[in-house]
């Protein structure tokens, strides 16, 4: 009797690694494949880590059917009362099915732990939902943990006033005596870089080395980006010269920083540095270099890198590097060709680009492409007081003063507010 329970414990222990190693390395076919031969031919009681394992397969494939399915055999089995089935079966509903199903759940399973809290929370937190995840975690009935933290400050860097708040939430995470994890410190770099905190930047820098976390590559990479954003390109260039390996995301940030910063042949020779190390370049860093030669007014290396760009290495322009190159061209005094760009764009004609080509009108005193830029710009963004009030200036600057009332004209009747301090001294003068 005891040999054979000896037997099915170990026949279970075997596909229960079988099944993780299948979900280890992304093979959830596989995984679901041997739960259905083990649930279905063998006559094998399963433990609740299988069923937990399997959820988190049907989340990742998006498969909710079969992750009720197996809800109905939880309940069955009376494995809800386990806080890593339990927390599995919430993230299912809340990110395949809805979160108003997942908090249904959350709110019947008996005895939760922090795990569960900790599913809902980042759930909400993940889904635009911060206030939500803020007002739960008010409520816990339970000591958070790290991963409370980290779902929450990952969830306010996005909002509007979030990195202040990260920030915040950061502190009183340390004064519980909560260690930061690599996940944590990834979040709250771009909350630093979003208030130009660098301290803050030092701070997570030198915890990450003090922890042993600083040779990550993503961290690194991060922390590049974040010293060249807070104007410290000196550290930034450091970080990036001592990491071991440094990938497409580590070059397109030190390019990034040296692009924001003015210094914009530096960031061209760090670019060309990245093809001699023969690291393939995307979107994002030919992104960085088309800012570096707009910042710096290098118009016919802008259409050298962008032609590169597709036909030598396959990237496909989106509407972020059709308006670098209309800015470009536009600052350089070539409006023409600038609004040719606009003009053959396969892709939807952002705000940013027709406003390149106006400032760039009005500079350069072209006020047919002027009006042109402007017309589109009152469809593009019609709320938005600076396109009008520049065609107002410039109609004003060659006497075409009824047109000017025109323009203000319409600007009222549309309800459009002007910004303080500047737009009524344009009606003024008219």
């Amino acid at each position: 009797m005891m040999s054979s329970y000896s037997n099915t414990h170990l026949r279970l222990l075997s596909f229960t690694k079988l099944i993780s190693s299948h979900i280890n390395h992304s093979r959830h076919d596989q995984a679901l494949s041997v739960f259905h031969h083990i649930h279905s031919s063998l006559a094998i009681s399963l433990d609740p880590h299988v069923f937990s394992l399997i959820l988190k397969s049907c989340t990742t494939i998006n498969n909710p059917q079969l992750g009720i399915s197996i809800h109905a055999h939880v309940t069955k089995a009376s494995f809800l009362s386990n806080p890593f089935v339990a927390s599995a079966l919430v993230d299912l509903y809340g990110k395949c099915v809805s979160l108003s199903f997942a908090r249904r759940l959350f709110d019947e399973i008996p005895n939760r732990n922090v795990v569960v809290w900790n599913a809902m929370i980042s759930l909400y937190a993940h889904s635009d939902e911060v206030d939500t995840a803020l007002q739960l975690f008010r409520v816990m009935d339970v000591v958070p943990n790290e991963s409370t933290f980290n779902s929450i400050i990952a969830g306010l860097v996005g909002l509007n006033d979030g990195p202040v708040k990260a920030i915040a939430f950061y502190r009183k995470m340390v004064e519980l005596g909560l260690r930061p994890h690599l996940i944590t410190l990834l979040a709250l770099l771009p909350a630093s870089v979003g208030v130009a905190a660098l301290n803050l930047v030092k701070e997570i820098h030198g915890y990450a080395i003090r922890s042993g976390i600083d040779p990550h590559p993503q961290l690194s990479s991060g922390l590049v980006e974040a010293y060249g954003r807070c104007g410290c390109l000196k550290n930034s260039d450091t970080v990036f010269w001592r990491m071991r390996e440094k990938d497409v995301v580590a070059w397109s940030s030190l390019i990034s920083a040296y692009a924001l910063h003015g210094e914009a042949r530096t960031a061209l020779e760090v670019f060309e540095k990245m093809q001699l190390a023969q690291v393939r370049p995307d979107g994002i860093t030919f992104l960085a270099v088309l800012k570096a030669c707009s910042h710096a007014g290098l118009a016919d290396e802008a259409l050298c890198y962008f032609t590169r760009m597709h036909k030598d290495y396959g990237v496909k322009p989106d509407s972020d590097h059709y308006s670098c190159l209309v800015d470009v061209l536009s600052r350089a005094g070539r409006v023409h060709e600038a609004y040719k760009v606009i003009q053959e764009m396969p892709v939807k004609v952002t705000a940013k680009a027709w406003g390149a080509l106006l400032g760039a009108c009005r500079n350069f005193g072209e006020l047919n492409l002027a009006e042109i830029a402007a017309r589109a710009l009152s469809e593009v963004e019609p709320d938005n007081a600076a396109n009008y009030v520049l065609l107002a200036k410039m109609y004003a600057g060659v006497g075409r003063q009824e047109d000017a009332q025109n323009v203000v004209r319409e600007m009222k009747e549309r309800g459009v507010k002007p910004t303080a301090g500047s737009s009524w001294v344009v009606y003024s003068q008219l």
